[in-house]
């Protein structure tokens, strides 16, 4: 029988197939290692062409550039202060607002809806992920922005613009655009992502573990706390990094309700400006070698800070295995 199974190749050759399965081995090991040097190979070009289109930004501004708030191509006087502090502030906007809504709804299709309902709940919300950004950043600047001009920023500016701390974020006009308007676009666009990470990694908890807490009297709430997010955590870690990594990388929608404006304000109101939208609106009238090195030097800073924020998930995710 085994002969058979082997062909006649291997019924002459006791070790044609021992040689045969080698070969196997051998071509798929290059083949993984190739696809594996591969992907190192592109990011280091990445980061290659970013650091030398760059240079002549690096040598005229030094490291000045990322303190400087200043953004006149006129005067050739360029800086990152201002996109740098816009990418930061929106993209932790979002989080603020997108992380417990993602697990507020990951909860609920787990948990408490109703098993009729959880498939069409959930499949609308992965529909959310796949609009594209420029529809986001038309319904920001048509519809969203109207709104926060007219109710939400007013309202805001009113109960806390008197406070003595906090008021400076929501201090001035209610221009309606700005960086608060963009973060909030930016919560809706990331909540479909994190919730649907949040909600497969829920999924994976044992139903024993769930229904021995229900049976020792856990309520809902004790059961997630206690025993679905700390089997969870480290997909939960891996979710919400999802999100931020988009948030800090989206260009269009940002670009159409953020305001492009290059200062930098302590209110959340006030116009501002992103690394990505930055370039995506200056880039094509750079006509100057220092301005697009700069506009370069600008996507390399964003390069970092994405690298910088995996590396932290990394860092976060050792952390929680080893407890």
């Amino acid at each position: 029988m085994t002969m058979t199974t082997m062909g006649p190749d291997a019924a002459r050759d006791p070790n044609a197939a021992t040689r045969r399965l080698q070969r196997q081995d051998r071509v798929f090991f290059w083949l993984a290692w190739g696809s594996a040097t591969l992907v190192v190979v592109v990011l280091l070009g990445i980061l290659f062409s970013l650091v030398w289109e760059s240079i002549p930004a690096v040598r005229t501004f030094g490291l000045s550039f990322l303190w400087t708030e200043r953004w006149s191509p006129a005067k050739e006087i360029f800086g990152a202060l201002a996109p740098i502090y816009g990418t930061i502030v929106t993209s932790v906007i979002a989080m603020v607002i997108a992380i417990p809504l993602s697990f507020g709804i990951a909860i609920f299709l787990t948990e408490i809806c109703p098993k009729p309902l959880r498939r069409p709940i959930g499949t609308a919300i992965e529909l959310l992920a796949g609009i594209p950004s420029i529809i986001y950043g038309l319904w920001g600047f048509f519809v969203l922005a109207p709104l926060m001009q007219q109710f939400v920023q007013p309202f805001l500016i009113d109960v806390l613009g008197p406070l003595p701390i906090v008021g400076a974020l929501f201090s001035g006009a209610p221009y309606g655009i700005g960086m608060l308007t963009a973060g909030l676009v930016l919560a809706i666009m990331i909540l479909p992502f994190i919730t649907s990470v949040t909600r497969d990694v829920f999924q994976t908890v044992p139903v024993m573990l769930r229904e021995s807490a229900y049976g020792m009297g856990m309520t809902t709430w004790e059961v997630m706390r206690h025993i679905v997010i700390p089997y969870t955590r480290l997909g939960l870690v891996g979710g919400v990094m999802l999100g931020l990594g988009r948030a800090l990388g989206e260009t269009m929608a940002v670009t159409f309700v953020i305001g492009n404006a290059h200062r930098v304000k302590a209110s959340l109101m006030a116009p501002g400006t992103t690394i990505s939208a930055s370039i995506a609106n200056e880039f094509a009238e750079a006509s100057g070698k220092l301005y697009s090195a700069s506009l370069v030097e600008l996507g390399l800073i964003l390069f970092v800070i994405s690298f910088t924020v995996l590396a932290l998930a990394k860092w976060l995710i050792g952390r929680t295995e080893s407890y």
